[in-house]
């Protein structure tokens, strides 16, 4: 992944075959529906709504946050690193996740879908 000192990141600063590098997880704020029809395999679903609330529930690595075209994110990531975390905000969301073909799964057995 690109190490540059902006907080923003794009799928092209992701490796194919392993989206998510070692050390880093996944960190997505959408709203429960958007998750449900389709989100990153083993990412964490935490609604930006609830960040503030559930911060004990993220996981012990650098996050790479993501929602559905990066506004939300943006601004977790923002809350996230001025609370000592260290985030990267994914610019362009799970769609842009979605065009570059990464994987995706989803709730309910319908095709994963970004809404």
């Amino acid at each position: 992944m690109d190490q540059t000192d902006s907080q923003d990141l794009t799928v092209a600063d992701l490796d194919p075959s392993a989206p998510v590098p070692e050390g880093w997880a996944l960190l997505d704020v959408r709203e429960q529906d958007e998750w449900d029809a389709g989100h990153a395999p083993d990412a964490v679903h935490i609604p930006l709504g609830e960040l503030p609330a559930r911060v004990d529930e993220l996981p012990e690595a650098d996050l790479v946050v993501v929602c559905r075209s990066g506004g939300r994110s943006a601004r977790a990531t923002a809350w996230l690193t001025s609370s000592g975390f260290e985030a990267r905000n994914l610019d362009g969301g799970m769609k842009a996740w979605e065009r570059a073909g990464l994987p995706l799964a989803g709730e309910g057995g319908a095709p994963p879908v970004v809404v």
